[in-house]
């Protein structure tokens, strides 16, 4: 495939987008339970009979220890034969560092372990070299004492077009070399436990290719897959080049977003003189073209590589909102008790008849599509509201077991023990008969799926569930993910952007009971603010 150039129109493209930027500042094996626990079991029975008489006031006697506490804390997945050096292709401003991010935080939510090096600054692979000196010196110390970055030594750094410029021998022997030491920090880091390394280049020649290929070879058990970035369409090579100077790269710290421009239109034309697509036919690799548009999948095989394709072929850039709301308070909110199927309280039916204005002043006359549980709860919240709706099994509350319909005090004073474990490890801490946030999140991976496939969407949900997908959205951690405050009568709506999410509340005045638990002595988990590339990121 010929490389793209840029025309004067598509120079235009740029200034738009720059002013426009300026303006708005594998499979798991699950035993099934013993039959003595199964449906109408002796044990089950015996179970609920004890569970039933411990929330009496009345002396019971102590239940079998067979059947002491309410469940247990659920191991992560051993992901630990998964290995794999996910290497980016693609001319600059084509949304590689896009993808890998995207990729990277849907794989963490997942509980994988992945890290992206970016190689598009010496500086910053110097000093994260320095994190991997102690298991690798010999090569870092070569590192340090050959490749140091100038700042350091009070000159300034060359890292305008000319450095990029493959007639610049100097400089193209320093890339490589830089190329190679970050592919060496990701093997070694592979080794040291992780699953998925991606290496954020250009790697825009077949002899670069090659020289990845041939090395990763080397690591038993270790898998290559190459990720091709096409883009022909210019206004998202416009898009990309106004974010790339606009958003505080290193590069371009001391010059003007019109110097910035410039520059890097030249860098850009400096790479297409030599870039190769894949024709590669031994390679495995994928392909995508304008972010989504069309995906070439070629010798993509077994379960983590197939969940990859999978999902980047399922991205796109069309602007979007998503809208997040827990359903109107239930009268089991009122009671403080957890799970259930009840009905909306009357302050609950209040925020329902409310909602239609707050969503259509939101989205105008953009199509919307709204997504419930099948719990009635969230489908009597959307009665009122004009759009197409879809009911998912999959965003049910959380499975509270044999705790459903009990309140937390009653649940602390039957099973004291549990309810500490639980409030120590919530993530991992599965109800006996029911679910822990990490089951949760293992089936919402279907709507994650179609969310991205979407554009907007309007899901109508509850606490635990919006709190997983609110999670996937900000990249927050699995600790913090069962604490995060979705209240009431409260309307989330997240902008996804090339870097993050952009985030606004709409909270109505109907009042409502607060139902957020957070973990004793700690701090509500802050969203982190995105401002442009993360030169290097890792779980």
């Amino acid at each position: 495939m010929d490389p793209t150039t840029l025309t004067t129109g598509d120079l235009a493209h740029v200034d738009d987008a720059l002013e426009d930027a300026q303006q708005s500042k594998d499979l798991l094996s699950v035993q099934p339970p013993p039959a003595m626990f199964g449906a109408g079991g002796p044990m089950l029975k015996q179970f609920d009979q004890s569970s039933a008489a411990s929330r009496m006031a009345s002396q019971a006697a102590t239940p079998p220890r067979s059947v002491v506490g309410i469940g247990n804390k659920v191991a992560k997945p051993d992901y630990s034969e998964a290995k794999i050096v996910l290497a980016m292709v693609g001319l600059p401003a084509r949304g590689k560092s896009y993808l890998s991010n995207k990729l990277m935080r849907y794989l963490k939510w997942l509980e994988y372990s992945v890290k992206v090096g970016f190689i598009g600054q010496s500086h910053c692979v110097y000093c994260h070299a320095m994190e991997f000196r102690s298991s690798t010196s010999a090569s870092y110390d070569a590192l340090e004492r050959d490749k140091k970055p100038n700042s350091l030594s009070g000159q300034r750094e060359d890292h305008t077009a000319q450095y990029f410029s493959h007639d610049n021998v100097e400089a193209t022997r320093l890339r490589d070399q830089l190329a190679t030491d970050s592919l060496e920090m990701l093997i070694q880091w592979l080794h040291d436990g992780g699953n998925v390394g991606i290496h954020d280049a250009t790697n825009s020649t077949r002899s670069r290719r090659a020289k990845i290929e041939e090395r990763v070879s080397k690591e038993k058990g270790f898998v290559t897959i190459f990720l091709e970035s096409v883009c022909d369409d210019p206004a998202i090579i416009a898009a990309n080049v106004a974010l790339k100077v606009s958003y505080g790269d290193p590069d371009y710290k001391d010059m003007s977003r019109e110097e910035a421009k410039q520059d890097f239109l030249r860098r850009i034309r400096e790479y297409e003189a030599v870039y190769e697509t894949i024709t590669e036919p031994h390679l495995s690799y994928l392909r995508i073209i304008n972010v989504g548009n069309q995906v070439t999948v070629c010798r993509i095989n077994g379960y983590l590589q197939s969940r990859i394709a999978f999902y980047l072929m399922n991205l796109h850039l069309k602007p979007r909102s998503i809208f997040f709301s827990r359903h109107g308070e239930s009268q089991y909110n009122v009671e403080g008790k957890i799970g259930g199927d009840s009905s909306l309280s009357e302050r609950g039916s209040h925020y329902a008849r409310a909602l239609p204005a707050l969503i259509t002043d939101n989205i105008g006359d953009a199509p919307l599509t709204v997504w419930t549980s099948t719990l009635q709860r969230t489908i009597q919240t959307v009665q009122h509201l004009p759009y197409n709706k879809l009911t998912w099994k999959s965003l049910d509350e959380l499975d509270a077991g044999v705790c459903d319909g009990m309140t937390y005090e009653e649940i602390e004073q039957a099973y004291p023990e549990d309810f500490a474990n639980r409030d120590e490890d919530k993530f991992n801490y599965r109800y006996r008969g029911g679910e822990s946030y990490r089951d949760v999140v293992v089936r919402l991976e279907p709507v994650i799926m179609e969310l991205e496939r979407q554009e907007n969407i309007l899901i109508i949900g509850h606490q635990a569930i919006l709190r997983c997908l609110y999670a996937y959205f900000h990249n927050l951690p699995h600790a913090d993910l069962p604490y995060i405050k979705i209240p009431l009568h409260t309307v989330i709506k997240l902008t996804p952007k090339a870097y993050g999410c952009d985030e606004e509340r709409y909270t109505l005045p109907i009042g409502a009971v607060d139902t957020h638990r957070p973990k004793p002595g700690t701090v509500q988990p802050k969203v982190p603010v995105f401002a442009g590339r993360e030169y290097f990121n890792e779980e």
